[in-house]
């Protein structure tokens, strides 16, 4: 059976004991100064630089999925940035 740890731990391996829950439940409540702050973005990267890139979805047949995969994988590229050049030749841009 496997071992159960008697308090959570962080995935570093650190125990969090209650005197640590305590300290950092402690400094929670005391505040942050957030002046200094960044702001962190999450996700991936926008395709032109700054803001975010819109997200195109559409369904396609199988066969044209497939064939569309089998290039990719050919071409060592992944099927979004196949579709991306695909509809930018389609749409002269």
């Amino acid at each position: 059976m496997a071992k159960v740890a008697k308090n959570p731990v962080t995935r570093s391996g650190v125990e969090i004991t209650p005197e640590i829950a305590d300290a950092l439940a402690d400094e929670g409540e005391r505040g942050y100064d957030l002046s200094d702050a960044k702001r962190e973005f999450v996700g991936r990267p926008s395709l032109s630089g700054k803001g975010t890139s819109p997200r195109l979805s559409f369904r396609a047949s199988p066969d044209l999925y497939n064939a569309a995969k089998e290039r990719a994988r050919i071409e060592g590229r992944s099927l979004s940035d196949l579709a991306r050049e695909a509809l930018a030749r389609y749409v002269g841009s």
